[in-house]
């Protein structure tokens, strides 16, 4: 009699990296909507790592850190284009923003730039830690 009737070295076992890519996107959103910096910013981390493990585990990409850069790339464009919505006069847009955003962070936008500016930093970090780590690994390849 088995100990773990059904179970068999042919399926697969369960993947950790969707509960780590929901508690990254929690996470995030929380630090993002409270204006918590390291929140947002490890948030946002999680996150991206979790979706390159996920893209490497399903067998998509042999090695994580061309996703991870993806991801972190994705992330410092959205975050730039927060910052730039808010300090380059766009006549029509800025406009729009200034009667969406006063009612809900106040006539000062200093939060939303800080908010844009941690989402750019997390993207910067995380395509900093793939370059790094293909570096790292092409040296242990190397030996």
């Amino acid at each position: 009699m088995d100990d773990q009737p059904g179970l068999s070295d042919q399926y697969r076992m369960s993947s950790p990296w969707p509960l780590f890519v929901a508690l990254g996107f929690v996470i995030s959103e929380i630090g993002v909507f409270l204006n918590v910096v390291p929140l947002s910013v490890g948030g946002l981390l999680l996150f991206a790592g979790s979706v390159a493990g996920i893209v490497q585990e399903s067998g998509y990409a042999e090695r994580p850190w061309g996703t991870l850069s993806i991801v972190g790339g994705l992330l410092v464009a959205l975050g730039a284009v927060v910052v730039a919505s808010q300090l380059l006069p766009f006549e029509g847009v800025s406009t729009a923003l200034d009667t969406v955003w006063s009612g809900l962070v106040g006539p000062d936008m200093n939060g939303v730039i800080q908010r844009g500016v941690s989402v750019l930093f997390a993207g910067v970090i995380a395509v900093a830690a793939a370059q790094a780590a293909q570096l790292v690994e092409r040296d242990a390849d190397a030996l």
